[in-house]
């Protein structure tokens, strides 16, 4: 099968030193397996998006030399394809309407005394798994087990990442029936990658380890709705000086480009690439030959 890699920034502002490395992993991998290079703007989270961004991101990207190969995608024109994703799970008996507010679920889950780790959404606890109990219907969820069983899927659910190796997660008790539809009415990233993928035919995704974790649930989502599993890898991230993720989120800086080849240099280096003191094309170029043998091992890297 012809390799489709993709890289998919969401419009909340300009790509910064780590968003150019998880571009670059994942260019370099197509372009090593003499494949395509997609660019998705994950634009379905609205309220968090900054007018012109997108624009600014695909402008950011060609300074460097990376160009998509086919005509971009953007989230916020694909409601219709997930409207018709989740009427398929409703019809299946896999999606049902949920009335509770995030504060019932981490109340609910603090009266059973399961504590929440940092940084993650408390398990749903199945509250409106079997009605709304008078509630009004908020958002839509997956019903986790009913889909593994009716699959006959193995619990936890495994899958192989081509750089951190064999990765398991068990969904139903981990992550509980996670959100299709917001209450918000916006669509959940979950639900939006996986269609999208299918749509584009992407067969690679090579990303950031920070989403490592989503993975087990888009696995499922792609049994349940019949779509194929792609190859994932998942590369080290960007340190900051505090030891956290480089992200927008925590004031990751502006990626400075007044020296394209200077901002590429570093972000190869962090993927365990030499530097190339050359033109953007040429380093692309042997960053790409180098890339094919031995594969890319990215490190964890501080700016």
């Amino acid at each position: 099968m012809p390799y489709v890699g993709r890289f998919a920034p969401s419009p909340t502002g300009p790509l910064h030193a780590g968003s150019l490395v998880a571009a670059l992993a994942s260019w370099l991998d197509a372009r090593a397996h003499g494949g395509q290079w997609l660019v998705r703007i994950e634009d379905v989270d609205t309220p968090r998006c900054i007018p012109g961004a997108d624009q600014l991101i695909l402008q950011q990207l060609a300074t460097c030399g990376l160009v998509p190969d086919v005509p971009v995608m953007w989230q916020s024109q694909r409601s219709d394809a997930y409207q018709a994703a989740l009427n398929t799970l409703i019809a299946k008996g896999w999606a049902y309407p949920c009335g509770c507010s995030r504060k019932e679920i981490e109340d609910s889950q603090a009266l059973m005394s399961h504590a929440r780790e940092r940084h993650t959404a408390a398990v749903y606890p199945g509250t409106c798994r079997n009605g709304l109990n008078g509630k009004a219907a908020r958002a839509w969820r997956l019903n986790v087990q009913r889909v593994i069983d009716e699959l006959q899927l193995a619990t936890p659910l495994t899958w192989q990442d081509r750089l951190l190796g064999s990765q398991q997660q068990d969904v139903a008790k981990e992550v509980g029936d996670f959100v299709l539809r917001r209450a918000d009415g916006l669509w959940a990233y979950q639900l939006a990658v996986v269609v999208d993928d299918a749509a584009q035919g992407i067969t690679h995704i090579v990303r950031g380890a920070d989403l490592t974790d989503n993975t087990a649930r888009q696995i499922l989502l792609q049994h349940a709705l019949g779509l194929a599993t792609p190859s994932y890898m998942h590369t080290p991230l960007v340190l900051g000086e505090n030891g956290e993720k480089l992200s927008k989120q925590n004031g990751a800086e502006a990626l400075d480009l007044s020296d394209p080849l200077q901002a590429l240099n570093r972000a190869a280096q962090a993927l365990k690439l030499n530097p190339c003191l050359t033109t953007i094309d040429d380093a692309l170029h042997q960053w790409v030959q180098a890339s094919r043998s031995p594969a890319i091992v990215p490190q964890r890297q501080s700016v």
